[in-house]
């Protein structure tokens, strides 16, 4: 459909108990905070006028992207190439004590030069609730506030000197030379108002997401000739685990439909038994007995929460 990128064109990030997808202009079209299934804050990927974004992306159109994930990751590199120079914006969530259901959440997003310069520009347009539910924004020299009754999101670090108010959202640019870099920081449920981001926090936070991920993929007992495609196949079905039961929802997104205003429009943020079994005899077959124990205990307690029953 025009307007909207293929599938294909996006990277997926994820903290185990949500996820946001990534397209290759720097678009975070699709993001439910706090949990797999809460509603949208960004769901731009159903409605590109009222569904609400975050970009971060060259000015201009005339740049070639790809993206890539640091290897053995799920962090997500979008690299620009532009006749001016080349960047990246750097995506992914910090994965602090999964297991533990939390309304906080942190979306790490880092912007890097590599050579020449690059023009970024950002805008972040949140529409809560599927883009029912208005906002008021907070605009100070550390960051903003979007605040509704029911959800606040926090970005840190590109304040004032670097954004400007556009209604109830935000908009800014940030030129970058070779060897300069910078990032954001959004977060729910925040301890705090916004603060500056410094290279050192962002540095540490990517630093223990990489290590969190490498860790938890050195348990494969797979050595194959396929290894790169399996690992990553192997982390992109951890990314759609929620920690704190061990249940695998059968998608991050909502159910696009086939065709507008037909029937096969299901929500796939939820626990098909059918085929999270296959995702989990999957990840067993690697050596991930944990993840395979985890989803045993949850399958096993649903007969007794339906009936009413305690556990």
């Amino acid at each position: 459909m025009e307007g909207y990128p293929p599938i294909a064109e996006h990277g997926l990030i994820g903290d185990l108990q949500t996820a946001a997808l990534v397209t290759t202009d720097g678009t975070i079209d699709w993001w439910c905070c706090p949990r797999f299934d809460s509603p949208s804050v960004f769901a731009s990927l159903l409605d590109h006028d009222n569904g609400g974004r975050f970009r971060i992306g060259p000015e201009g159109d005339d740049y070639v992207a790809r993206q890539l994930y640091f290897p053995d990751t799920a962090i997500l590199i979008t690299r620009f190439m532009t006749p001016d120079g080349v960047g990246e914006v750097t995506d992914f969530m910090a994965v602090q004590d999964p297991q533990r259901a939390s309304d906080r959440h942190r979306l790490v997003r880092v912007v890097r030069c590599v050579r020449g310069q690059m023009r970024f520009v950002l805008e972040c347009a949140p529409r809560f609730d599927y883009g029912r539910q208005p906002h008021e924004l907070e605009l100070t020299e550390e960051g903003a506030v979007f605040r509704t009754p029911s959800l606040q999101l926090t970005l840190h670090g590109a304040g004032q000197r670097v954004m400007q108010r556009h209604g109830n959202d935000v908009t800014g640019a940030l030129t970058v030379g070779a060897g300069q870099a910078g990032g954001v920081v959004l977060e729910s449920a925040a301890p705090g108002p916004p603060r500056r981001t410094v290279p050192e926090e962002l540095l540490e936070s990517f630093t223990q997401t990489a290590r969190f991920w490498r860790g938890w993929l050195a348990r494969s007992t797979y050595r194959g000739r396929w290894r790169e495609q399996v690992d990553r196949s192997a982390i992109t079905l951890k990314l759609l685990t929620y920690a704190p039961t061990g249940a695998l929802v059968a998608a991050p997104t909502a159910g696009l439909p086939e065709l507008v205003g037909g029937e096969r429009n299901w929500d796939y943020r939820f626990t098909w038994v059918r085929d999270g079994s296959f995702s989990v005899h999957a990840l067993l077959g690697l050596g991930f007995t944990e993840e395979a124990e985890a989803f045993g205990r949850w399958l096993a307690e649903r007969p007794g929460r339906r009936a009413g029953r305690p556990g």
